[in-house]
């Protein structure tokens, strides 16, 4: 049925980026929005809020925000007509496959309703309060393309089984929605608000993280990438052991997760005798452990800034490379590891590489006093960086391809106090190849040869698969000579895998060998 007041709608004043509550009622039950107003009111019958506000205001036209449907008040009738169909998507945003698929290759700029042009995916992240780290990791997260395409493509997702309660699946389906609004390219204004999906960050953490207060980054981005990753996975048949379900790997832990080995071994005290240390050598407390490692990004031990000042009596700013910084995980570099009970000496060896390797800069160090920042800046390329120099040569001949190019790099500027520090993103926009600086609502063009200018905190690097290893060994075809057909080898797994457990060590930090929550 048609509707003479839909020439009242105001599309300007339209923003389903925020909770769906009634704003008189705080109710989230049968909620509509007045799309001449933008205010959600609860109910439609008589005496409801959303049919006084008709009244009072003389606002006929809403939208029920659940089953997406266009209503007349007072007179309570649905409206059928093509022209609203802009805002429905608005609310809800939807991709084909197709269309997903071309999203890397888009090079031209949308128009937003409020006629400014923009980039699908390069669009600023409101900053409610003290949510900017939050912003950036979501940014970041929004970027990496194996993620963003299984989110954007809700069908995906939205009926799976999940092992960790309704709870956590509000934080997916939340995620799901801010993915599909900051790629969005109908949008009817050049930013997007995180607020609903802060909500159930809030709500999930047990307000470990707050949209009021300053936090870390890479906190956050581990809790809010093992919370979504622990609520993908999907319980299928039993182990032929019988122990528990089968748990497939989810989107997260194919794109991000890689392996490493950790070799560890006791230091003994320097007031031992020789002959003490000789009868200690063979215990157990002081042999060499080693433990498998299931990680999601790779902590990178920035060197000390210099005590003294120059000639010019000013602070030294140190500088170092990236390969120096990634020495740590070439299996032959050793550091000395201190607690207030004993020092270990440790170092790893990477085994797997991720499609998407995700690089932390520890620049936050808390003494007993206070906490410190390392201002050492990371030199490093933009492109083309050849992991596989890390990797032993049986573990390199695995790998189809091990040379990455960086797509994000997270940047913390200010003090490291609490609520004074800001941070900031560099994004490559994959379609035309330039770079973005994000800040909040703030969306600039940047140069690549400024990036490694800054402090950088957190990077994201994608392989490149037009570039091959050349050290790369195709497995080996093993012929069933019962059937006389080829069959893939058997690889065998950790006995953990195997029955679906996820291991302790998946989330592990590899500085401090914490695992984290």
């Amino acid at each position: 049925r048609s509707c003479p007041y839909l020439d009242t709608i105001r599309r300007n004043m339209l923003d389903f980026d925020f909770e769906k509550l009634c704003s008189v009622s705080l109710s989230h039950l049968n909620v509509y929005a007045c799309l001449i107003c933008g205010k959600y009111f609860q109910g439609r019958g008589n005496s409801t809020h959303a049919y006084t506000h008709s009244v009072s205001e003389s606002h006929h036209v809403f939208l029920n925000l659940e089953t997406r449907r266009f209503y007349c008040l007072p007179d309570d009738y649905e409206i059928l007509d093509g022209s609203l169909e802009d805002i429905t998507y608005l609310l809800n945003p939807t991709f084909s496959t197709p269309e997903i698929l071309a999203l890397d290759s888009y090079s031209k700029m949308v128009r937003a309703y409020n006629g400014l042009t923009y980039y699908p995916g390069v669009v600023g992240l409101n900053n409610i309060k003290a949510n900017d780290y939050c912003n950036v990791i979501l940014q970041m997260l929004s970027h990496i393309s194996p993620l963003r395409n299984y989110f954007l493509d809700i069908k995906k997702f939205e009926n799976l089984p999940s092992v960790s309660g309704d709870q956590m699946m509000l934080l997916v389906q939340r995620f799901s929605e801010l993915i599909r609004k900051l790629w969005n390219p109908r949008n009817f204004k050049t930013h997007v608000s995180p607020h609903e999906f802060l909500q159930a960050v809030v709500l999930c953490s047990k307000k470990r993280f707050q949209i009021t207060e300053q936090g870390d980054a890479i906190e956050f981005l581990s809790w809010l990438v093992n919370a979504i990753d622990k609520a993908l996975r999907i319980k299928k048949i039993p182990c032929p052991r019988g122990a528990v379900n089968k748990t497939y790997k989810s989107i997260v832990s194919s794109t991000l997760r890689g392996k490493m080995r950790m070799y560890s071994r006791k230091i003994m005290p320097v007031n031992m005798t020789d002959e003490e240390k000789a009868s200690l050598a063979d215990s157990p407390e002081y042999m060499t452990s080693i433990s498998d490692i299931n990680f999601f990004y790779l902590t990178c031990d920035l060197p000390p800034p210099p005590l003294y000042l120059d000639e010019f009596k000013e602070n030294i700013i140190p500088q170092v490379s990236l390969a120096t910084l990634l020495s740590k995980f070439n299996g032959v570099t050793e550091k000395e590891y201190k607690t207030h009970r004993d020092s270990t000496l440790r170092r790893f060896e990477l085994r797997r590489l991720p499609p998407y390797l995700i690089l932390y800069m520890k620049r936050f160090v808390k003494n007993i006093f206070t906490l410190e920042k390392n201002p050492t800046i990371v030199n490093f390329p933009i492109r083309s960086i050849d992991f596989g120099e890390l990797l032993a040569p049986e573990f390199r001949a695995k790998h189809r391809h091990t040379t990455y190019d960086l797509i994000a790099n997270i940047v913390h500027d200010g003090p490291p106090t609490p609520g004074s520090g800001t941070h900031r993103i560099h994004l490559v926009h994959r379609g035309t190849g330039k770079w973005f600086e994000l800040q909040d609502l703030h969306v600039s063009e940047v140069l690549p040869q400024m990036i490694p200018l800054s402090e950088t905190l957190i990077q994201v690097w994608a392989v490149n698969k037009s570039i091959p290893n050349p050290s790369f060994v195709e497995p080996v075809k093993v012929i069933d000579e019962e059937i006389g057909e080829e069959t893939k080898p058997e690889v065998k797994t950790d006995e953990n895998e195997e029955c679906g457990e996820i291991k302790k060590e998946d989330t592990i930090d590899t500085v401090n060998n914490k695992p984290q929550n």
